[in-house]
């Protein structure tokens, strides 16, 4: 064995226990010796009388730090100046050769984390992150996060959820070549000769088995063909067992499902893969967790990303002087493109929406996830204008945008706002000339964080946006202090 999360009965015993913080606690440890050998101790000792499984673990092994727990904020300082000051602290040094039997996949260069208990780098976050470097200039630390992203697909052909090895089953949103992007504001396009390669890594893993899914029009992994040559993406994850950071919470809900507990181990992941864990957008039944159904489910944002993708490799080929190459991304994108507007387009409701490829019905829960076709310019005018009144009346509310319009307790869902969906929403309205709204999001959720920053002295990781004097709940964990994201679309804002 090697990583915690592979000690089988002891590993089993500790989750189920409860008796560290939260779930991700435990494979985030150190062992203090072989793990085979701690294996062998446990056997040997947990049938003995007053046997104490608390204290085995604690002379068995090092607890994780929270990150930034000693830091101490100064309110006297603007939220600005305080954001600014937490990259030092969220910044850890390359960790080439982490503890052996440790969970940390190495990376060659310094990276941000988002804070308290995340103290890896994180996909998708680390865009937004990249947002707030920018504007203060850190185009030393972007580089820095795009070469350790590219140096995973190197070493694993995708970039993992986070540099854990809990996490080799799933991806995130692929932001990658956003990231790309906005490097290139400043390296200008040898960004993109020098990203390529990782650029065409990542677009085999999201479109692994296209030739099977244009076979005969079946999903396979992330892959669904829906007819006619249509072919568009949905989360997955390469295990169907409980996540070993989440094991409890996983293996207690699949005592209430109806779902083979391997089909919802597996529901459960592929959300996790979408960064919104969890939602009740990925529920059959609002209200009811052990429904989790993600796997059937044709996401409108992740197909925008991917469009992106296709046109970043093609704009790539462009500057290489490969024009064949470029046509047959840009084939892709556009029938990518027609494939969303297809299926994810709701001309009655006037909005954007995920697809249920087995009822072959749109899911009609609203969520923020249809401003992507407005962020990447995907919709016609008359489509983003049907949206922003929408977002308008439904989902601006007095701290920014809500996430969703249920309120099922659920992280991901209201009262709850995120920074990574202000920012695209923000982003989406201005790309159409809804310059009022967009301003007023802005204003809204700026005036949140900073709320919030002077009564606590925190950016937290979620918001209330409901009522700033309530907190942000739901999900797995309290809500974490730092924070990367928030730090990087608040400072992205106020530029």
């Amino acid at each position: 064995m090697d990583y915690i999360h592979e000690l089988g009965p002891l590993f089993h015993d500790v989750q189920m226990a409860a008796i560290l913080p939260d779930g991700k606690t435990f494979p985030d440890c150190l062992p203090k010796a072989n793990l085979q050998y701690i294996a062998e101790q446990y056997e040997q000792q947990k049938r003995k009388q007053g046997f104490d499984l608390k204290a085995f673990v604690d002379a068995h092994f090092n607890l994780p730090p929270v990150v930034g727990s000693d830091f101490v904020s100064d309110t006297n300082h603007s939220a600005e100046q305080h954001a600014a000051a937490l990259w030092d602290v969220l910044t850890r040094k390359p960790d080439a050769e982490p503890p052996s039997q440790s969970s940390l996949l190495p990376l060659p260069n310094p990276y941000v984390v988002p804070g308290g208990r995340f103290r890896e780098v994180y996909y998708w976050d680390s865009y937004f992150t990249m947002l707030g470097l920018r504007a203060n200039g850190r185009w030393d630390l972007i580089e820095n996060l795009v070469n350790n992203f590219a140096y995973l697909l190197e070493q694993h052909s995708f970039i993992p959820n986070g540099n854990r090895s809990y996490y080799l089953g799933r991806s995130q949103p692929p932001f990658f070549s956003l990231m790309v992007k906005l490097l290139a504001e400043h390296l200008g396009e040898a960004a993109y000769l020098r990203y390529l390669p990782a650029l065409v890594t990542e677009y085999k893993f999201w479109m692994d088995g296209l030739e099977l899914v244009k076979q005969d029009n079946r999903a396979v992994v992330r892959l669904v063909g829906l007819g006619g040559n249509h072919v568009l993406n949905r989360y997955w994850d390469a295990f169907d067992t409980p996540r070993p950071e989440s094991y409890r919470e996983d293996v207690e809900l699949a005592m209430t499902s109806p779902q083979p507990s391997s089909q919802l181990y597996r529901n459960i992941r592929a959300a996790a893969e979408s960064g919104w864990d969890f939602s009740s957008r990925w529920f059959s039944d609002r209200m009811g967790f052990a429904s989790i159904y993600t796997t059937d489910i044709v996401p409108v944002d992740l197909n925008c990303l991917l469009l992106h993708l296709e046109d970043t490799i093609a704009h790539a080929c462009d500057v290489l002087d490969k024009p064949s190459d470029a046509k047959l991304l840009r084939k892709a994108a556009h029938e990518r493109k027609q494939a969303i507007l297809h299926f994810c387009w709701d001309v009655t409701d006037g909005f954007f929406f995920d697809y249920n490829f087995k009822t072959m019905e749109r899911s009609h829960p609203r969520t923020l996830a249809a401003m992507f076709p407005l962020f990447f310019k995907i919709a016609s005018q008359s489509q983003a204008n049907a949206v922003a009144d929408i977002i308008e009346n439904d989902f601006l509310k007095p701290g920014g945008l809500t996430t969703t319009l249920s309120e099922t307790g659920q992280q991901w869902d209201a009262p709850n706002g995120w920074a990574p969906l202000q920012w695209m929403a923000y982003i989406g309205l201005k790309n159409y000339s809804h310059d009022r709204l967009a301003n007023e999001v802005r204003t809204r959720w700026l005036n949140t964080v900073e709320s919030v920053y002077q009564k606590t002295g925190k950016m937290t990781e979620k918001y209330n946006v409901f009522n700033d004097a309530a907190h942000a709940g739901g999900g797995e964990y309290e809500n974490q202090d730092g924070f990367g994201w928030t730090n990087g679309v608040y400072l992205g804002m106020k530029v």
